[in-house]
């Protein structure tokens, strides 16, 4: 896994002073590094009863597409809200200054439906969350929620107490 960590750019005080960014976009135009995060979450969750995996708008599209071809099931969009042309369920969630809203298709996740939730990145952990209540206000259980990368100093795995979290790479720092 280190060898992923230096496929990563850090691009210091982006978006704003003090903030060290962990950019992928290097990361996944490394074809061999993006097949390296695909099969290792794949090999994480081969053998879990998943029915479908779920990809958080916009980078979880990049990963839970792929992961969900090499698992066999299918996979669900989330997305931001007016994208979705059916009818659909949404959840609003706290950010550090204000909210936001994500929405699936209320037919996307069965009652009962096993629901691998992925995306890239672990931070504070609120948009996970918020995903996960959404996927079990309709009834589905959530089998896990999966991450590329984990800012591990960030404490984002504490407001996900009652799910099984796996992250490929962690940064401490």
């Amino acid at each position: 896994m280190e060898a992923l960590k230096k496929l990563i750019r850090e691009v210091p005080d982006y978006p704003k002073p003090g903030i060290l960014f962990y950019d992928i976009t290097t990361l996944l135009k490394d074809g061999s590094g993006f097949r390296a995060v695909i099969d290792g979450l794949k090999d994480h969750y081969r053998g879990a009863r998943v029915d479908a995996v779920l990809g958080i708008e916009a980078r979880g599209f990049i990963f839970a597409p792929a992961l969900a071809y090499a698992l066999g099931v299918g996979f669900v969009p989330v997305r931001k809200p007016g994208k979705l042309p059916a009818g659909r369920v949404s959840v609003t969630y706290s950010l550090e200054y204000g909210a936001d809203s994500l929405e699936m298709h209320r037919d996307a996740v069965a009652p009962g439906a096993r629901v691998l939730i992925v995306d890239d990145l672990l931070a504070t952990g609120g948009t996970a969350a918020a995903v996960a209540r959404m996927v079990e206000n309709v009834g589905g259980i959530v089998a896990g929620i999966g991450f590329v990368v984990e800012l591990t100093f960030l404490g984002g795995r504490a407001k996900l107490p009652a799910c099984e979290v796996f992250s490929l790479l962690q940064y401490d720092k």
